[in-house]
């Protein structure tokens, strides 16, 4: 089936260009309303949408049913669940490492191939799992290289510090999800790995040239094109080698959709947008001659222009109907040719009647083949071998402060895709007390404020050890430095997330590193902690 773009049903057909989010546990009223008036034909699920498998299924059923009275397509329900620190369902199903711990312990060619090996099989169970509660594309996997370890946002997200590493796990992760019979999605094209700027927050730049980008940051996304995957999900980065205009992020430039990844690497998959929330695209100014309120809104316009397909605005309701009627007006005014919108809705369509996304009446309720113990064991296993650990176990009979770096949410944005979200708080506290450690925990905020700074330094003045859980430390001066104001031989450093915070403190008692500080990984760091 082919939808043929006609005026007189433009308006129903410009939803299928947008993918939104929306807050809660079942289905509210905003989000029945974008699917029923505005016929959007993707929602994005975050924390704030998870309680449990059974309750996400039902969600996605229920989600789905109202989209059938209205549409004869299935709606794409996608999610982030990459692994380790980025897993948005973690109660219920298979815990999944972080990219980065594939390869850790990985040195031997016979390890690496185990390891390639584990990643198709975890990432095809994790796909499995997502299939059954209803989600029927994952985006994943992250194909950025991790070549700068300054990165704020990619870190252990990413395979690996090599363009070799990423492809071979990336590949390997791509297979296990079309295995699982979902569809997958490489991210963040171009690369956001060598960026020291996140771009929730700000516009980062890539200053290298273009003989540099093909044989680095291109190269995992040329071969998973040619494995067929199914979705490209854009960076909000400026490439100036590829676009000249340093105000256009590659999601919102024609020379990089268009020119770069359509014409010159061959994808003819979906081009899907990151969040055109986050404050790369949000806090742009207004474009002159471009239907639309500034950021958000202009943005889905000018990235479908460019040549995306879909349009993600993943929280705010009243953009989200903007960005609707936006591209609209775009459409009837020229601004948007009607030729993409029809390229655009064929592969959407053909997306939609695959992966077997129109079965979704047939899923078991609630689901039925959750966390098998082969699952659990393998995923167990990966992440034991992953665990970095230099020096003593912890001292069990001794007095021990406990110092948490916890990131604290930052922007409003960040509050809304928590939601009513009860995911648990990484922390190593009721794990030691349930081992029996006297122990006591100050909660610090990755940028140590002096408050935090003067409880710290008098508590662990008579703490006969202290364990430092530090949240990508190498990032923040005052954590560093406060790492290093504890005397070695009482320090215990837990890297809570990028492995790099142990080299802070070469000469401490105990380093740690896992490339996570999710409640799963924290359960395997304790038994090594106490055990050596």
């Amino acid at each position: 089936m082919s939808i043929a773009v006609s005026h007189a049903q433009l308006p129903e057909q410009i939803g299928q260009l947008l993918m939104v989010g929306f807050d809660g546990f079942v289905v509210n009223p905003e989000i029945e309303s974008l699917i029923r008036q505005q016929r959007i034909g993707g929602v994005i699920l975050f924390r704030r949408n998870i309680d449990t498998p059974a309750q996400v299924a039902a969600l996605c059923q229920q989600l789905q049913m109202i989209n059938a009275e209205v549409s004869d397509l299935p709606l794409l329900i996608g999610i982030d669940q990459e692994g380790g620190m980025v897993m948005r369902i973690e109660e219920g199903v298979t815990p999944m490492p972080s990219a980065m711990a594939y390869a850790r312990e990985a040195t031997s060619p016979a390890q690496q191939a185990n390891a390639i090996e584990a990643c198709q099989a975890l990432h095809q169970i994790a796909a499995d799992e997502l299939r059954q509660m209803g989600i029927n594309i994952n985006f994943a996997p992250c194909l950025d290289i991790n070549n700068n370890r300054a990165n704020p946002v990619i870190g252990i997200r990413s395979f690996g510090e090599d363009a070799a590493t990423v492809t071979q796990y990336g590949l390997a992760a791509l297979r296990g999800i079309h295995a699982a019979g979902i569809a997958a999605t490489a991210k963040h094209f171009p690369g956001h790995g060598d960026t020291a700027t996140d771009s929730h927050y700000a516009l980062p730049l890539v200053a290298h040239d273009l003989a540099r980008l093909n044989a680095v940051e291109l190269l995992p996304f040329k071969a998973a094109i040619a494995a067929g995957v199914d979705a490209v999900m854009t960076a909000h980065v400026v490439f100036a080698a590829i676009e000249p205009d340093t105000s256009l992020p590659a999601t919102l430039s024609r020379k990089v959709l268009t020119g770069l990844l359509r014409q010159q690497l061959g994808f003819g998959g979906l081009i899907i947008t990151d969040c055109l929330e986050m404050d790369a695209i949000a806090a742009r100014p207004r474009v002159r001659d471009c239907p639309g309120a500034a950021g958000t809104v202009q943005g889905a316009v000018q990235a479908i222009a460019a040549g995306a397909d879909i349009a993600l605005v993943s929280h705010t309701y009243s953009r989200q109907v903007a960005a609707v009627e936006a591209l609209l007006e775009a459409v009837e005014s020229g601004y948007i040719n009607v030729e993409h919108i029809q390229q655009s809705l064929d592969r959407i369509t053909l997306l939609k009647q695959s992966k077997a996304m129109t079965q979704w009446r047939n899923l078991v309720q609630p689901p039925a083949h959750l966390q098998a113990p082969a699952a659990m064991a393998l995923a167990q296993q990966v992440q034991t071998q992953a665990i970095e650990m230099h020096g003593l176990p912890l001292d069990q009979h001794a007095a021990t402060l406990l110092v948490t770096v916890e990131l604290m949410q930052r922007t409003e944005i960040d509050e809304v895709a928590l939601g009513a979200s009860r995911s648990a708080r990484g922390t190593l506290l009721p794990l030691l007390q349930a081992a029996g450690v006297a122990v006591s925990e100050m909660i610090i905020s990755p940028q140590v404020n002096d408050s935090e700074w003067a409880q710290v330094i008098a508590a662990q003045a008579s703490a006969p050890q202290v364990i430092f859980q530090s949240y990508n430390a190498t990032r923040f001066a005052r954590q560093s430095e406060l790492i290093r104001q504890i005397a070695a031989d009482k320090l215990l450093l837990i890297a809570g997330r990028n492995p790099y915070d142990l080299e802070l403190a070469p000469q401490a008692k105990t380093r740690i590193a896992a490339c996570s500080n999710r409640p799963a990984v924290l359960a395997l760091m304790a038994k090594k902690l106490l055990r050596g």
